[in-house]
């Protein structure tokens, strides 16, 4: 199985959206908006910002579930 590499972030604060390039070793924890410059943290049981605000959770959730992220 293969993960989807690829997630739109939306940007809470002004509605920004913008197609990024997840890694695939790791959970990223903060992102900046390019809009509005908000600093995005991912929600309370999330372990990075694109399991919050993206169209796709990260390549390790989708791997293997919490257990394959760093931040579980």
């Amino acid at each position: 199985m293969s993960a989807i590499l690829r997630s739109t972030v939306s940007c809470p604060a002004c509605g920004a959206t913008k197609v990024e390039t997840m890694p695939t070793d790791a959970c990223q924890f903060f992102y900046e908006c390019g809009a509005c410059r908000t600093l995005l943290r991912p929600k309370p049981g999330d372990c990075c910002v694109f399991c919050s605000y993206g169209t796709a959770p990260c390549p390790p959730i989708q791997l293997g579930g919490p257990a394959n992220c760093g931040h579980s």
